[in-house]
């Protein structure tokens, strides 16, 4: 029961890595409260956790909305202790894709912008709602979703691995401002994990993604959920400003 006592925020948690991370969390004993923009998945993900969970409909790009989101979570349960940002979508294009000499398409700057919001700004909306509430208590743990892509790049993600290598860089800048109050800050770097998302690529194309990875095979959302755990229990106490790789010894690109 490493998380008794401790009241979690995870965005993002519906499904997926989400649920996976609320479902590991609840069965460590800490009172979980769920965000998702799916109203029916959170509902039920939050009714599957039992009365120790509650959720609630927030978009993380709202900043008005994060913000009464933790306001109302301090109000009920009197603290916050972690802040899983796991909330993240892609929108995946060439910067510039060329056939014969001639460019056919390009990402769109609605795409470059709904990833950077989501993944980016969403995070740093959702840190600076719950950083007064740990400040004040004087502690608090606070781990983000980066990727293997973040530190390696990745072929077609321009605004993706711009998102997940500023992930990085503004948690190792929390891990900074943040220490001083008892707060650390870290950060994951999943691989290829087997989602709802990779669960609708092709077969061969999925074969691939197991082939490049050592150990022959894509992840599980529990062993990503597990990274969390860690980074956010009291095991990992002096353990700030780091990305842990969980990616089954992958390298992008090899």
């Amino acid at each position: 029961m490493r998380m008794q006592g401790k009241v979690a925020l995870i965005t993002g948690g519906a499904a997926g890595i989400g649920k996976a991370t609320a479902q590991r969390f609840a069965e460590e004993g800490a009172t979980v409260v769920i965000c998702d923009l799916n109203a029916a998945a959170g509902e039920q993900t939050a009714a599957e956790l039992g009365p120790n969970a509650r959720f609630y409909p927030v978009d993380v790009t709202d900043r008005q909305a994060v913000q009464a989101w933790v306001n109302d979570v301090q109000a009920r349960y009197g603290r916050i202790d972690v802040l899983i940002n796991n909330a993240g979508i892609v929108r995946d294009h060439q910067l510039v894709r060329v056939k014969e000499g001639e460019p056919l398409r390009m990402m769109s700057e609605a795409d470059f912008d709904l990833v950077i919001a989501v993944n980016l700004k969403g995070v740093f909306n959702c840190t600076q709602a719950v950083a007064p509430a740990m400040i004040e208590q004087g502690s608090g743990s606070i781990v983000s979703a980066s990727s293997v892509v973040g530190l390696d790049g990745n072929f077609g993600q321009t605004n993706y691995v711009a998102t997940k290598a500023g992930v990085i860089g503004m948690t190792k800048v929390w891990a900074r401002e943040l220490g001083r109050y008892g707060i650390r800050v870290n950060a994951i770097a999943p691989g290829f994990i087997g989602t709802d998302i990779l669960a609708s690529m092709p077969e061969k194309v999925l074969a691939g993604l197991a082939a490049h990875t050592p150990l022959r095979r894509m992840g599980e959302p529990r062993e990503v959920a597990n990274a969390y755990l860690f980074l956010a229990s009291d095991e990992a106490s002096f353990v700030s400003g780091a990305v842990l790789r969980v990616d089954g010894g992958l390298v992008v690109g090899t």
